[in-house]
């Protein structure tokens, strides 16, 4: 429990980053800086926040299928239900039985879906605390918590906020594939590689795709690279538990889903909400880094795909796969009829990259 004057101002790096003009993907963010900044903007009646989390652990080693390259790894949370569904339902329970049980007032219910800074009240509501990752770690649960809020016009006494408890830790900077951490407490998100595989809807840039590896969905090295993850929990709310064919997919099998298999195998999941040319975006980033050649015919058939973001990355997947020679002869056949210019940059880049 807190209160709205309990959220702390946004970090230095992030108000300097707002100031200078977000662009592309991020402009929400700029967007509503007022608004998360202060709840008070948000719904000006509230009286106290009540911030709740939900345990999402997972049952073994979220980070397995890391070492399966024929495998596609997706984050965790994306592994079952979609966690705004099935948190959203039981949130707007509670918050009738608070105000039936109050005889008065009102409430609002956020699940990650409003400009609400979650970590920041989570903190002052001693849920736990802000770690070096940025995100919320807690004494209990480790870095598997989803945040959920509750707004309400009724008053309730304040509980002590938590303290930061990562002394001079850097698991989590040291675990990040892309180096994503300026500083500790500091994230850019242009380089990190749950909001490229998940929130960016371009291309791409050539210097993370080899480290991404086989994550087609999110990322969760600095979540499990943790220490205070030695007391973390199982999930033991079954909507939450990952499906068994989502904890190692084969890429051969996802590669070749088109847009309707697509949504019928990731219906309910958060998976489904990037659509399925960003998704083959992201696993032919997977494949041109499993390094097995007979997923080639796989690229091949997409190198003609209507999508200029699918076509880039299988370019980039078939220069990964092929020797010189092979190349060379998928460029006579399919670039002289390319005019996307992406797309013929990538072309170019493939070529080169083989020579060199």
């Amino acid at each position: 429990m807190t209160t709205p004057g309990a959220i702390p101002q946004a970090p230095a790096r992030l108000q300097e980053w707002l100031a200078r003009g977000a662009q592309g993907d991020m402009d929400w963010m700029a967007q509503t800086q007022d608004r998360r900044a202060d709840p008070l903007v948000l719904w000006d009646e509230v009286r106290s926040i009540i911030v709740l989390g939900v345990n999402y652990g997972p049952l073994g080693d979220a980070l397995a299928t890391l070492g399966d390259p024929s495998a596609g790894n997706i984050s965790v949370y994306a592994r079952h239900r979609d966690y705004h569904d099935v948190i959203k339902g039981k949130l707007k329970m509670l918050a009738s039985w608070l105000i039936a049980q109050a005889g008065e007032g009102d409430v609002k219910v956020f699940v990650d879906t409003a400009p609400v800074m979650e970590k920041p009240l989570a903190q002052a509501a001693g849920l736990g605390w802000q770690g070096r990752h940025t995100n919320l770690v807690s004494r209990d649960f480790g870095s598997w918590l989803f945040l959920a809020t509750i707004f309400t016009t009724l008053d309730f006494e304040a509980d002590a906020p938590d303290v930061d408890h990562c002394g001079s830790c850097r698991a989590c900077l040291d675990a990040c594939p892309t180096n994503a951490f300026p500083a500790p407490y500091q994230l850019d998100a242009r380089r990190c590689i749950s909001y490229l595989t998940i929130e960016h809807k371009g291309h791409i840039a050539p210097e993370f795709r080899a480290p991404m590896g086989n994550r087609i969905y999110g990322c969760d090295d600095c979540l499990a690279a943790c220490p205070w993850n030695k007391f973390a929990q199982d999930a033991r709310e079954a909507k939450l538990i990952a499906r068994a064919d989502l904890e190692a997919p084969r890429l051969a099998e996802l590669i070749q889903l088109d847009d309707a298999g697509f949504r019928v195998l990731f219906s309910g999941s958060p998976v489904k909400r990037i659509g399925h040319g960003r998704f083959l975006r992201n696993l032919l980033i997977a494949i041109g880094n499993s390094c097995d050649a007979a997923l080639l015919p796989l690229v091949v058939e997409r190198l003609d795909h209507e999508s200029p973001l699918v076509r880039a990355m299988a370019v980039w997947a078939a220069a990964r796969l092929c020797d010189g020679a092979a190349f060379d002869a998928l460029a006579q056949a399919h670039e002289s009829r390319e005019t996307d210019l992406d797309v013929r940059a990538e072309w170019a880049r493939g070529r080169g990259e083989i020579s060199a």
